[in-house]
């Protein structure tokens, strides 16, 4: 399970990947800059100008070993990867699942009790660990109005219903993250979230960590044999994982927020780091592009006492568990899904 941990990022440009053995080489020019083994890769991400052997990709497909395509700013391209694995059975419950609107509801209601419940341990660590740098009264009365929804979120609403709390939830914690932000506030305010482009710094740094939670959660679906293109939360749409967005809405706040707060609370990251184009697009350089992914990275090697199983886990394994635990609802041995909630 360990290998789920490792994602191999290339943001080198020009670099070219190719298959040695069983080994994967990384070369800019005539430079070897890695060579490592494919047992040890549970995914490669690929940013910008960076090329790959078709052997290396049949490599790769025939190992289980997804390659991502992402350009120079982290917007994704397209993914390469072997035939899909997994009981039919299994994604046949899932679409027979996500075609019942009450069935989608009940997973739906799952999913966004664990983002509201972690958005709001986001706003009480902050409300406990900067009492005096932030403006406590604001803060607190966020976190009291997602407890109240939350409390919503547990009658028998429909669809649409859950995703006008999960809205509304999510602009209350949205109208307060400036408040977060005890550090470097000269270069680094948060107004309202924006994407496609961002438009600013935090906005910025949120946009490219969604995408790396994107591609991780697609793959710890993936590798139980579930279709992340089809959700119960987002609705089918041609060319979006509806799946892994859902799965990814609980980890948003504990692993992508968190971790924008602290690079930027701790000046690991720094206003210059980034540059304004003529369109208004904020864009981050490719040394603060490698402090990110490293933080990333690091942080997935953090342990926690998973919630629902009880036993301590690596972060990077979470939504492997979660796929697991999905699973397994679907086949019919939880009677409910239960969604990672932070404590």
């Amino acid at each position: 399970m360990k290998r789920h941990l490792n994602t191999l990022f290339v943001t080198t440009q020009g670099a070219y990947l190719s298959k040695e053995g069983e080994t994967v080489v990384v070369r800019a020019g005539k430079k070897t800059l890695l060579q490592v083994p494919i047992h040890t890769i549970g995914g490669i991400v690929c940013f910008g100008n960076v090329l790959c052997s078709p052997f290396l990709l049949g490599f790769c497909a025939e190992r289980d070993v997804a390659v991502s395509f992402l350009s120079e700013q982290g917007r994704f391209l397209a993914r390469v990867q072997g035939p899909v694995s997994g009981n039919v059975l299994l994604r046949r419950e899932q679409y027979r699942r996500a075609d019942d609107m009450d069935a989608s509801a009940q997973v739906a209601r799952s999913v966004l009790t664990g983002k509201l419940a972690n958005c709001r341990t986001v706003l009480q660590r902050a409300l406990r660990d900067h009492p005096a740098k932030l403006d406590a009264q604001e803060v607190g009365e966020a976190s009291r109005k997602i407890g109240h929804s939350l409390e919503r979120l547990q009658s028998g609403l429909s669809l649409n219903v859950l995703r006008g709390i999960e809205g509304e939830a999510a602009h209350i914690y949205f109208s307060v993250f400036d408040h977060l932000i005890v550090s470097q506030k000269e270069d680094f305010t948060f107004r309202e979230r924006n994407r496609r482009p961002p438009l600013d710094r935090v906005n910025c740094l949120l946009s490219f960590l969604y995408t790396l939670l994107l591609h991780d959660v697609r793959s710890a679906l993936e590798s139980v044999g579930l279709d992340p293109a089809v959700g119960f939360l987002h609705r089918d749409r041609p060319g979006r994982p509806g799946l892994a967005l859902d799965m990814m809405e609980e980890f948003r706040p504990f692993l992508a927020d968190r971790l924008t707060l602290s690079l930027i609370n701790l000046r690991q990251v720094r206003g210059k780091g980034f540059q304004e184009m003529e369109s208004g697009a904020v864009l981050m350089d490719d040394e603060t592009r490698k402090t990110v992914l490293v933080a990333y990275q690091k942080r997935k090697q953090d342990e926690i006492l998973h919630p629902f199983i009880e036993e301590r886990v690596a972060v990077g394994l979470l939504f492997f568990i979660q796929a697991l635990l999905l699973a397994r609802y679907l086949r019919g041995d939880l009677d409910g899904y239960p969604p990672f909630i932070w404590k």
